[in-house]
């Protein structure tokens, strides 16, 4: 584990920069882990496809792979990887604060 500033805050990250504390999580430090990942500014569609990965993963204890996130259809798939190029429940979970999504690589 690695301590990391964003934010202003000292947070701990892993290997991959994924929070290993997902409770010192707020929204400044999704925009700022945001930013790291190319994504700048978060917008609402944004927010809403995390805060919905935060709810799963306080009701579930895991953050919700792609597949369940297509399966649900909180926002199309086009639309999802257009907001998070690269691997969209991956960058929804880091800028969440959670832990890389059970089922990703």
């Amino acid at each position: 584990m690695t301590t990391k500033e964003l934010a202003g805050a000292s947070v701990e990250v892993d290997g991959e920069g994924y929070l290993v504390d997902h409770k010192v999580w707020n929204p400044e430090i999704a925009a700022a882990i945001a930013k790291e990942e190319g994504i700048d500014p978060l917008t609402d569609r944004h927010l809403e496809v995390i805060k919905f990965m935060r709810k799963e993963f306080d009701e579930k204890g895991s953050a919700p792979s792609i597949r369940r996130l297509n399966k649900l259809n909180i926002v199309p798939t086009k639309e999802l990887y257009a907001l998070f190029p690269g691997g969209p429940a991956k960058k929804a979970a880091k800028i969440g604060g959670l832990g890389k999504p059970q089922g990703c690589i």
